[in-house]
């Protein structure tokens, strides 16, 4: 018989969220407990939040109805990692909802068994899909969930980081959020060596480790943690420098874009600058087709030379096979 109040009503809870229907005696009979007692549990699940329905019949019954609120849900074993599995796929790269499945697999890692980690993980490396585009900002969800959780609780962390130059020094930081920009993600955090501000591009991170250090919540320059990512993105330094001025508004080209932020200047009504800057060469291709406008362009020599070659293959491809001699 299950004497212990809390774990009788805990079970009751899992067994009405695994059927549609239970009548009161077979309920009775799972917990070792008589129908009345039953009824009582019942009475306390809807003084809780849970909206328990009582069916009419011969023997009567109970079901969870849906409800204005969420209740708490009681997971087994299996649905919890496959819960986890999808939100760290969610998180890792569905357009859109990012950030939300970041909060949700924040709230799940906490209270994931250490059993059931390892069952996580091993499926989610195990499996594959195929991506016929680029469908937004992608990252290690492992990590995602570790330095979500950090960010929430505001845990210093420690880790490894390579900077744009190759070099990998250990870093300590308190995070305070997680920023997705164009196919990439940011640790927006306060850098405890360097006493200041600092983005760090999640995948340059490696090794990380939370303290168990806890302090108080840093207030983010601005009170608006994308809009400073997006400044500090801005004025990052690149490897080849391209500046566009389009012959379109600046709304024109924002919906058009993605990732560039303050990098977009209205000049008028009709023209804007864009600062197309990038790491790398096809990057700034790309962005530039993108843009489907006219324009002119101010750039470094070899980004000149990597756009004529782009467009002289794709000349040549217009052209159709040529006549052998």
């Amino acid at each position: 018989m299950t004497s212990d109040m809390t774990a009788r009503m805990l079970r009751l809870l899992s067994l009405l969220q695994t059927r549609r229907e239970w009548s009161g005696s077979d309920l009775a009979g799972r917990l070792g407990v008589t129908v009345r007692t039953v009824r009582r549990d019942m009475d306390r699940l809807r003084e809780l939040g849970y909206p328990v329905e009582s069916v009419r019949g011969h023997a009567g019954g109970y079901r969870l109805a849906p409800g204005t609120d969420l209740p708490p849900l009681l997971l087994d074993d299996d649905e919890a990692v496959a819960i986890a599995v999808a939100l760290r796929t969610a998180a890792g790269g569905l357009t859109g909802i990012e950030e939300t499945a970041l909060r949700a697999l924040a709230k799940l890692e906490q209270v994931l068994p250490r059993r059931l980690r390892g069952q996580v993980t091993a499926l989610q490396t195990s499996l594959a899909g195929i991506a016929w585009e680029n469908r937004g900002p992608r990252a290690d969800p492992g990590l995602l969930a570790t330095l979500a959780v950090a960010c929430r609780d505001h845990e210093i962390i420690a880790f490894d980081y390579t900077a744009r130059h190759g070099t990998t020094t250990p870093r300590r930081a308190e995070p305070c959020h997680l920023v997705a920009s164009g196919d990439l993600w940011y640790l927006l955090a306060h850098d405890i060596d360097k006493d200041d501000w600092r983005l760090f591009r999640l995948d340059r991170i490696t090794r990380p480790v939370p303290t168990g250090h806890r302090v108080p919540p840093r207030p983010v320059p601005g009170d608006d943690p994308a809009a400073f990512v997006a400044e500090r993105l801005s004025a990052a330094p690149t490897r080849h420098r391209a500046v566009a001025t389009v012959r379109a508004s600046a709304d024109h080209v924002r919906a058009r874009t993605r990732g560039l932020g303050t990098r977009i200047r209205p000049l008028t009504d009709t023209t804007c600058l864009v600062d197309v800057s990038d790491d790398t060469l096809p990057r700034i291709a790309r962005t530039l087709a993108g843009l489907d406008t006219d324009y002119t362009l101010d750039a470094d020599p070899d980004v000149l030379r990597h756009l004529r070659g782009t467009a002289e293959r794709a000349l040549r491809a217009l052209a159709g096979p040529q006549p052998s001699d």
